[in-house]
């Protein structure tokens, strides 16, 4: 029995040494220190606007988050993101695409004034006929989303590119908005062509982005009432302006475009309510083809909006 009690006595004061060896090995919890791997979402980053391919092959205008904000490197950024496997990719919207071949590398760019020069490798008409065009025409839009860049010159291993192969189209030198983007023609002869930039709204997922559409005519109205006419009578793209909306007048003081509708253009007459949607299509199918500061929109004479912000007070 005594055997017994000291056999016991030894296990017991074995496994309470043992505990004390553990408990000195792991020290206590609220004593150590942890170094913490920490992943700050860096405030300098911002939208800015983007044209991309969407999965109906139209280039259209979305936002995303962009690193730079020098002009010659942001330049550079918004190009590579067009480019197809691109360390850029992952973060392009959902219903987007990159569309440039995956070769296509940037040589240089340089700025002087609002012109930008970017030259790349031969791989950038490496491309389906039917994305050749597109491919300048998003270069073109996108550079010149950039605070104060309206023109672009392109080369191609130091020689100006000034024709599309696959298409055999000359194209201009410089490039501007001008050139236009997603094209509709609708010509009935050669004299008096007009190009008017109108943009319409879509939506993936739930998320709303805008479609700018080339209509190459020979409608020679003011260009204010084409974009006012085909925003409402549309049938393939959305634009929210009612049927019934007449544009008064219009005329541009001091550098802004006022326009007077009537009430039609309302959505909430009691409060005098423009849908936001139908405000944007509107803006930005102006700022497209003139070069004003703001639009300031009427009804029936009372000034309701300049832009897309309020300005009545009811």
């Amino acid at each position: 029995m005594l055997l017994r009690r000291s056999v016991k006595k030894i296990i017991l004061s074995s496994f309470a040494l043992l505990l004390l060896f553990l408990m000195y090995l792991i020290p206590n919890q609220k004593d150590k220190e942890y170094d913490y791997i920490v992943e700050y979402v860096n405030q300098d980053l911002i939208m800015h606007d983007i044209f991309l391919l969407d999965n109906n092959n139209y280039l259209a205008k979305t936002e995303i988050i962009v690193k730079e904000k020098e002009e010659e490197k942001l330049a550079k950024e918004l190009i590579e993101d067009l480019i197809i496997n691109s360390p850029n990719e992952d973060k392009l919207p959902s219903g987007f695409k990159a569309f440039l071949n995956e070769n296509t590398k940037i040589n240089s760019i340089e700025i002087i004034d609002d012109l930008i020069k970017i030259d790349f490798n031969d791989y950038l008409l490496d491309t389906k006929k039917n994305l050749e065009e597109k491919t300048i025409e998003a270069i073109i839009y996108n550079l010149t989303s950039i605070e104060n860049i309206n023109k672009v010159l392109i080369y191609i291993n130091g020689v100006i590119l000034n024709y599309l192969p696959k298409n055999k189209i000359n194209i201009p030198s410089p490039l501007t908005r001008e050139y236009g983007i997603n094209k509709e023609y609708n010509l009935k002869k050669t004299k008096n062509i007009t190009k008017t930039t109108i943009y319409y709204l879509n939506s993936f997922n739930n998320n709303e982005y805008y479609i700018p559409v080339t209509k190459i005519n020979n409608d020679t109205s003011d260009k204010i009432n084409i974009i006012i006419e085909e925003l409402k009578d549309n049938n393939t793209l959305n634009s929210y302006l009612n049927y019934n909306t007449k544009l008064v007048s219009s005329e541009i003081k001091d550098n802004n475009m006022l326009l007077d509708f009537n009430e039609y253009i309302l959505n909430d007459y009691d409060n005098l309510e423009i849908l936001d949607e139908v405000l944007e299509t509107i803006n930005l199918s102006i700022h497209d083809n003139y070069n004003i500061n703001d639009v300031i929109f009427k009804v029936n004479g009372k000034e309701i909006y300049k832009n897309k912000d309020k300005v009545l007070n009811n």
